[in-house]
């Protein structure tokens, strides 16, 4: 029986810890993707040795995450906006799981390459879902925060892969610890299953979403239509381009090649290698929810967007060809490098508004193979020049790259951060609306 005056369920927003819940289990299996992602950077030796390859191949097996997570983002970005939150979070735990144990089982390095290449394409669907259920559960204009929050969570998972891993794998091997790791990724599929819901209307509240975003009948065709459609809007293709050289510079730096980098520069060993790599991811999480909040609160997208990274280009130059740089003013210019980089969340807010609501999972979807494409070129591209100017040493089985081959290496980070510099500062201010 309904008191007077009360408002009925149907017509009340979800209750906070609600919404919370829900989208926290999708920022869980984000971290756990973001975990998968970057733990080749504290095993590289570990790898190279069981696998007997050089640093050509050791990206190429770490970048098989990445061409298959970039493959799957246009079917996630259909699926999310037909299948919905719930089913891929469940079906994305389930794969990235078997992955996980196909990697850490095996002793071949085609096998190998397949279970990364798994990984990538189950996690793909992390990043769509942390943004879909932020987009159905809380206000628009808490979407820029939201994303940030949800980088913040996938850069805990990335720090877990640092330091953490290494004592891990130091104690009990890489592979045992493959094996927890892929037992975790499957415990959030459980939540997902027991709590998760694709839309406040399940729970018999209102729905924050458009009401374009609520189709389910929507046709295969025409979504694929539609990512046609969104490249007609100008800031699509420039934001496209522009997020690979910030996200791709950090990933591939604290991903794979910064800690044998540190090593060849100052002669760190592996252990304190990882924490300064650690330091950048803590800075690179700290800044994603403030960008993504403090655009918000001034109302534009741009400024903070661009400044970003230009400083990110500037710090990159720094740390790589300053010569006799100190290894605390190294860290101090990572470290400020790493908080410009945040700036790179603001991309899915920007890239969301200017284009119409209906193609939400499909722009987001979009922008995220632009993240992406910046390792998936970077990791294996840097690791072919190392390859081409080796000096021919190897110890203990392991490829040792000199300070020259990584210097020769990350041009390709600094060059694309350039570009990009170029490319958002030809994008369009759509002040915090949507414009389209």
């Amino acid at each position: 029986m309904q008191i007077e005056g009360q408002v009925p369920a149907e017509r009340q927003a979800p209750p906070a810890w609600l919404s919370w819940s829900i989208w926290g289990i999708a920022a869980l299996f984000y971290l756990a993707g973001f975990y998968h992602r970057v733990s080749p950077a504290v095993m590289t030796d570990e790898l190279m040795r069981a696998f007997s390859i050089g640093a050509g191949s050791l990206g190429n097996l770490s970048a098989f995450y990445f061409y298959f997570y970039v493959a799957m983002q246009i079917p996630t970005g259909i699926l999310v906006d037909s299948w919905g939150a719930r089913k891929l979070l469940i079906s994305g735990s389930i794969a990235a799981a078997l992955g996980a144990v196909l990697f850490g089982a095996t002793d071949s390095f085609a096998v190998a390459c397949a279970g990364r290449a798994i990984i990538g394409g189950a996690t793909a669907v992390g990043w769509l879902v942390v943004l879909k259920l932020a987009t159905h559960w809380f206000p628009a204009r808490r979407f820029a925060t939201l994303a940030g929050l949800g980088l913040f969570a996938g850069n805990i998972g990335a720090l877990t892969a640092q330091v953490p891993l290494r004592l891990a794998i130091q104690h009990f091997g890489w592979r045992p610890v493959i094996f927890v790791s892929a037992a975790g990724v499957l415990c959030v599929g459980v939540l997902a299953m027991l709590f998760v819901k694709d839309d406040p209307t399940d729970d018999g509240y209102i729905s924050y979403a458009p009401p374009t975003a609520h189709r389910k009948d929507v046709k295969i065709w025409e979504l694929l239509k539609g990512f046609k459609r969104i490249f007609a809007y100008r800031n699509t293709w420039l934001i496209f381009f522009a997020q690979g050289g910030l996200v791709g510079s950090i990933l591939a730096f604290t991903g794979l090649w910064g800690a044998p980098f540190l090593r060849a520069r100052y002669g760190m060993p592996q252990t304190k290698a990882a924490g300064v790599c650690s330091i950048m991811i803590v800075c690179w999480a700290v800044a994603s929810p403030i960008c993504g909040a403090l655009s918000d609160r001034i109302g534009r997208r741009k400024p903070i967007y661009v400044g970003g990274c230009v400083l990110a280009a500037i710090g990159w130059s720094a740390m790589f060809y300053i010569d006799n740089l100190p290894l605390t003013l190294f860290v101090a210019i990572a470290a400020i490098t790493s908080l410009a980089s945040g700036a790179v969340v603001i991309g899915f807010a920007f890239s969301k508004e200017s284009v119409p609501p209906q193609f939400l999972g499909t722009i987001s979807g979009t922008t995220n193979i632009g993240n992406m494409i910046g390792p998936t070129f970077l990791q294996p591209g840097i690791g072919w020049i190392l390859d081409r100017t080796w000096s021919g040493t190897i110890n203990h089985g392991v490829h040792v790259y000199d300070l020259h081959s990584y210097r020769s290496g990350f041009v390709l980070m600094v060059a694309w951060l350039v570009m990009s510099s170029i490319l958002l500062s030809l994008t369009k201010e759509t002040y915090c609306r949507q414009s389209a």
